[in-house]
C-alpha cells in the first residue's frame, strides 16, 4: 500500500462508525482529467470509468484501489439530473482498456451531480450494484459547480450507505504540492491545513 507516496484526505463522514471494504488512492493525473471532464458540462451530468489496479496488501491483509486513468463515457443518456450508462458504453470501456491499458481494470466509476451535492440517487446506486458489482469497486460523485466530491465505497459488511461519502488518498499528494482542490474534505497534513 503506497502510503508513504500519498496525502490523506479525509470527509466529514470519516468518523461515524463506518469503516470502507477498500482504501482508494487517486493518482494526480487521473484527478486532473476527471476534474477536467467533470467542469466540461455544467448543466448536464457527465461521468466515466474509474481504470486501475485492485490490491491486496500483503503486510495488512487490506485492499485497496488505485485509479490511474480515467474514460469518459460516451454512448450515454443524459440530463440535468441523470446519467446513464448504456451496453454501448460498458463495452466502449472494456475496448479502451484492452487497447490501451492492459493489465488494467475498472475499479469503479465517477459522475457530476451539478448543483445537486454529493450522494448517490436511487439509481446510481442501482446503477453502482448492477454494472460495478465487486465489492471493491467505488464511486466518485463531483459537484463542479462548488468543488466537492467524495468516494461511496462499500463498508466492510458489503452495504453501500447512498448519503456517506469517503475520502481518499492522493498519490505522490506529499511529493510537492497537491492538486486536490475539493471544498469538502480535509487534509490530514497538519502543514497544508487550509489547502
Amino acid at each position: 500500500m503506497p502510503l508513504e507516496r500519498s496525502k490523506r484526505w479525509e470527509s466529514p463522514h470519516e468518523f461515524k462508525g463506518a469503516r470502507p471494504l477498500v482504501k482508494v488512492f487517486l493518482s494526480q493525473s487521473a484527478f486532473d482529467r476527471i476534474s477536467v471532464h467533470s467542469t466540461a458540462e455544467m448543466d448536464d451530468e457527465v461521468g466515466g470509468a474509474l481504470i486501475g489496479l485492485w490490491c491486496l496488501d500483503r503486510d495488512t491483509n487490506e485492499q485497496f484501489v488505485v485509479v490511474q486513468h480515467m474514460l469518459p463515457a460516451r454512448h450515454t443518456r443524459q440530463g440535468s439530473v441523470y446519467l446513464t450508462f448504456t451496453q454501448d458504453t460498458i463495452v466502449d470501456f472494456h475496448d479502451e482498456i484492452e487497447k490501451n491499458y492492459t493489465g488494467k481494470r475498472i475499479v469503479g466509476w465517477y459522475h457530476t451531480h451539478p448543483r445537486m451535492g454529493i450522494f448517490l440517487s436511487h439509481y446510481d446506486t442501482w446503477l453502482h450494484h448492477n454494472f460495478f458489482p465487486e465489492p471493491w469497486q467505488v464511486a466518485l460523485v463531483v459537484e463542479p459547480h462548488k468543488s466537492l466530491a467524495g468516494f461511496f465505497v462499500r463498508r466492510d459488511d458489503g452495504a453501500l450507505d447512498p448519503t456517506r461519502y469517503f475520502g481518499f488518498y492522493e498519490l505522490n499528494g506529499n511529493m510537492g504540492r497537491s492538486m486536490i482542490e475539493w471544498n469538502n474534505l480535509q487534509s490530514t497534513d497538519e502543514e497544508s491545513e487550509g489547502v
